[in-house]
């Protein structure tokens, strides 16, 4: 296993020099915005890491680590001002394996309508929005292997017109020992090819713009192209390090293989104090070709009140021309 995971680390290495970007090739962008505050700040390597519901996005593998029943929402202002919302839940319903849950919401907000007649502005507003739902499943097979499936159903939606697309996620966990080595990998988004339909593709056609006298304005409609989802494959380590009674280091590093970009690798640590304060940091897509990315950083706060555990966590990610994006997410466990 170790010299699989350096040969691909090598491969990677190599392989960004020679690649040539994919980027806007693929349709469902919003499925790639990482939820977790937590694995965000540590660079967003978390094909690897487990033991909060989110996890299970990088990996379906982490549900089977899961334990109890926990519930996580998490908020950002993404890019140009557009909100993002995500939220998921894990029940625990008996030995025969975990359940998984969540709901991504992507908005605008109200646009105006500008054309070139009317570049202040017609008078109407549309709005972009993005949607999806998914149901996972997952199972501790052995103390040291977990393995997990995710289906996803996503719309997007400009305006009247949309599309959707079924996806699979599925990945697995082997942990030497729960304080050793942790190694992860996972395939998310593999699904169905999607195309827009709807009423604002529909047009009145001028079949001869040169002749007079015929029907100008027949009852016409644009057919769009078939896009595939933004197929994602990540491989990963991760290792927990205890010294003395207070203090716990973490550090983790992904390798990412997309359908539509170039290969990159993430890397971050955590320290946790007291298992009650979290300081993090890393770096995002290290050798992606044309990466807006870097510099990641985050803090966290988890606490418990009678059986139930509280936790806060926010990251802070530099998208470099585009400025920064911040997260905050919140959790309970019980």
């Amino acid at each position: 296993m170790k010299k699989i995971l350096i040969l691909f680390f090598i491969y990677l290495f190599f392989q960004t020099s020679f690649s040539q970007t994919k980027t806007g090739t693929t349709v469902g962008q919003f499925l790639l915005i990482e939820p977790s505050a937590r694995v965000s700040a540590m660079g967003n390597a978390g094909s690897s890491m487990y033991g909060e519901v989110f996890a299970a996005y990088y990996n379906p593998g982490a549900i089977g680590m899961l334990s109890g029943y926990q519930v996580q929402f998490a908020h950002s202002l993404w890019l140009a001002d557009i909100a993002y919302n995500y939220a998921a839940v894990s029940i625990q319903p008996g030995e025969w394996g975990n359940l998984f849950a969540s709901v991504t919401s992507l908005n605008s907000g109200e646009i105006e309508v500008r054309t070139v007649s009317q570049p202040l502005g017609t008078g109407e507003r549309y709005t972009v929005s993005n949607f999806a739902v998914g149901l996972g499943y997952g199972k501790q097979i052995s103390d040291r292997f977990s393995a997990g499936i995710q289906v996803t159903y996503m719309q997007e939606m400009i305006w009247h017109s949309s599309l959707s697309a079924f996806a699979i996620n599925v990945g697995t966990i082997y942990r030497l020992s729960p304080d050793g080595l942790h190694i992860g990998a996972s395939i998310s988004n593999f699904g169905t090819r999607a195309k827009y339909s709807g009423d604002d593709l529909r047009i009145q056609f001028d079949r001869d713009p040169t002749r007079y006298g015929d029907n100008s304005a027949l009852p016409g409609q644009f057919f769009t192209e078939e896009f595939p989802l933004p197929v994602f494959f990540r491989v990963g380590v991760s290792m927990p390090w205890q010294i003395g009674n207070y203090n716990k280091f973490q550090f983790t590093v992904d390798a990412f293989h997309p359908n539509d970009n170039t290969e990159s690798i993430s890397f971050g640590a955590e320290w946790m104090f007291r298992n009650t304060f979290a300081i993090r940091g890393g770096y995002q897509n290290l050798f992606q070709q044309d990466s807006e990315v870097g510099l990641t950083l985050g803090a966290g706060v988890y606490f418990d009140v009678g059986g139930y555990e509280f936790k806060m966590d926010y990251a802070w990610n530099d998208y470099g021309r585009l400025e920064s994006v911040q997260r905050f997410s919140i959790g309970l466990s019980f």
